[in-house]
């Protein structure tokens, strides 16, 4: 019996995941071997008992026009906060309407520089030590593989984790907005390589055929955006299969804030990510909650 094995014993249940806190092991793939620091900073954004995050994003504002749903972020995001495992926006937003009593983890938006007007393709990155003043669990960074500035994103995405490392602070690594349409085989490419350029986790798209190989080619968690705004049944099933396939978690912004009522598809969600709801119940259970 391997030392894994035997831990997982331990635990009670074979089939039990460790905890991430533990030095000597981790529940997400391919963090075995990474520091203390790194796991307890993942075990934040990760359910230890699921190993899954429903992480919510309304970072949208940093690239784009104002956003429907987050015109006013007090009012629309801060009261879905709580229902999220972990959070993802900018420092500025961090600073100016996320609760100080919040004890959601945040991963902070760390590359910035260019905008949907020019192609979300040629971005800088901010200071590490921001990500520490603002005790980020995980820093995000944006990869546009197949564009122009393709190295300097990759250079980007180096040096973010070189900067990471040095504080035990996961990357994740983004593919823009605008690369939502592309196929498997992209995204397969996308993960696989900015896993091997030090990424802890990706967050790219689902597609409807072939997401297995997406999964499949990548040594750790990925995460699937939300997307576009869809109808609240289409999403539902949409991250059900994401989930099914293999996907470490969903992160999602336009298909919750934009929604008929979004504590009800955070929650429904949510009820996907952790226990594993088939479509129908999900949406069933969307419609309880919404009263609809």
């Amino acid at each position: 019996m391997t030392e894994k094995e035997e831990l997982m014993l331990d635990a009670g249940d074979s089939m039990t995941p460790i905890d991430c806190t533990d030095s000597r092991s981790c529940f997400l793939k391919g963090m075995d071997n990474t520091g203390w620091g790194m796991k307890n900073r993942l075990s934040r954004i990760f359910n230890p008992k699921t190993g899954r995050t429903v992480m919510l994003a309304f970072d949208h504002g940093s690239i784009m026009a104002t956003t429907t749903g987050i015109d006013s972020l007090s009012a629309s995001i801060v009261p879905l906060i709580h229902f999220a495992d972990s959070i993802i926006c900018t420092r500025g937003v961090v600073r100016s309407i996320v609760p100080v009593s919040s004890r959601k983890p945040v991963c902070l938006r760390f590359s910035a520089g260019s905008t949907e007007l020019s192609g979300l393709n040629n971005d800088s990155l901010i200071d590490i030590v921001e990500a520490l003043r603002l005790n980020a669990s995980a820093i995000a960074v944006t990869v546009a593989l197949g564009d122009r500035h393709e190295a300097r994103m990759i250079a980007n995405l180096s040096a973010a984790v070189d900067a990471g490392n040095k504080y035990d602070i996961p990357v994740m690594a983004v593919v823009p907005i605008n690369h939502q349409e592309r196929d498997a085989a992209y995204y397969a490419m996308f993960a696989r390589v900015c896993a091997e350029n030090g990424a802890s986790v990706i967050k790219t798209y689902y597609t409807e055929k072939n997401f297995e190989r997406v999964i499949h080619n990548c040594p750790v968690p990925v995460i699937v955006a939300g997307g576009k705004k869809m109808t609240e049944q289409k999403a539902l099933e949409t991250y059900c299969r994401a989930i099914g396939e293999g996907a470490a978690g969903i992160d999602v912004g336009r298909n919750v804030f934009q929604s008929s009522s979004p504590v009800a598809m955070i929650r429904s969600i949510s009820a996907i990510v952790h226990d594993s709801l088939f479509p129908d119940d999900a949406f069933r259970m969307f419609r309880e909650l919404s009263g609809s």
